[in-house]
């Protein structure tokens, strides 16, 4: 029986659906069904009911599901113990917030790309905090102290906040201001609840759960935003109205599973990353 069989399996168990089963695999749709078919043709069993807008698990499928994830934890220990035995050479994954991504590690990596040969770095941009147990990434980046009892992590600095606005803002009286922030998902962050508390039911003119738009609708003129200082303090577009001080400071966290850091490029690569915030600690408080 094909590992891969049975992870296609489990994944289809998971999301109840083809296409949310094929984007968590980064497959077809088709590839799903036809290895599911293969699956059950190989047992003499049948594992779903083919339904119009899902695949429900049969009761002979839900009685192999946990038998499946017993299968894929002990899968993905050896992908993450043998990750630790690596070589200095290869790819290494790292997953952080996409614009504390694009907007301060790339450029910073890219000065010292001569301390990272033979490495391969994926860089994924996510809200969302990553599975390390599931080897979704070698490294996480975070904006909190992470949960998981196993995980090894790390303090790399933290990153203030200030509120900006663009520079016709400035001119108006502060009963007449309007805010930019974050949707009802994100309305318990620290930046966002001081803005609420700041804005007394002022009005919002947007609110989204993506950082970056909120950065263009302040340089756009929408209104005021709490955004954090390596993002906006070098940009000519807007100004930091120092008589309202933010007091937030977010935490940067490094994460990884202690099975993998023993891989020497994904220490490498750790080393590289707590070195580059260090340095760069001017532009983040």
């Amino acid at each position: 029986m094909s590992w891969d069989d049975v992870r296609y399996f489990l994944e289809l168990a998971r999301q109840g659906k083809l296409t949310a089963a094929a984007r968590a695999l980064g497959v077809e749709h088709s590839t799903v069904a036809r290895r599911v078919s293969a699956l059950e043709a190989r047992l003499g069993l049948r594992l779903f009911d083919r339904l119009p807008k899902s695949w429900n698990l049969t009761a002979e499928g839900d009685a192999l599901v946990a038998h499946a994830r017993r299968i894929e934890d002990e899968a993905l220990a050896f992908s993450r113990a043998s990750a630790g035995f690596g070589a200095s050479n290869g790819t290494v994954r790292i997953s952080a917030p996409p614009v504390f991504a694009s907007h301060f590690l790339i450029a910073r990596l890219a000065r010292v790309r001569d301390r990272w040969p033979g490495i391969t770095i994926e860089m994924v941009g996510e809200s969302r905090q990553a599975n390390l147990y599931r080897r979704e990434a070698d490294l996480a980046i975070r904006l909190s102290r992470p949960e998981e009892l196993e995980l090894a992590a790390r303090p790399l600095g933290s990153i203030g906040y200030g509120l900006y606005a663009s520079h016709a803002w400035r001119e108006r009286r502060a009963d007449g201001w309007e805010f930019v922030g974050y949707d009802e998902l994100l309305r318990e962050t620290p930046q966002q609840r001081w803005l609420e508390e700041l804005a007394q039911g002022r009005p919002f003119s947007l609110r989204t759960n993506d950082l970056g738009a909120m950065h263009q609708a302040c340089r756009a003129g929408l209104g005021l935003a709490a955004l954090p200082h390596f993002l906006a303090r070098g940009d000519t577009a807007l100004v930091l109205l120092a008589q309202h001080p933010c007091p937030v400071s977010r935490p940067i966290w490094l994460a990884v599973h202690p099975d993998v850091r023993r891989s020497p490029r994904v220490k490498a690569v750790a080393d590289l990353l707590a070195d580059v915030i260090h340095e760069g600690e001017a532009a983040l408080v």
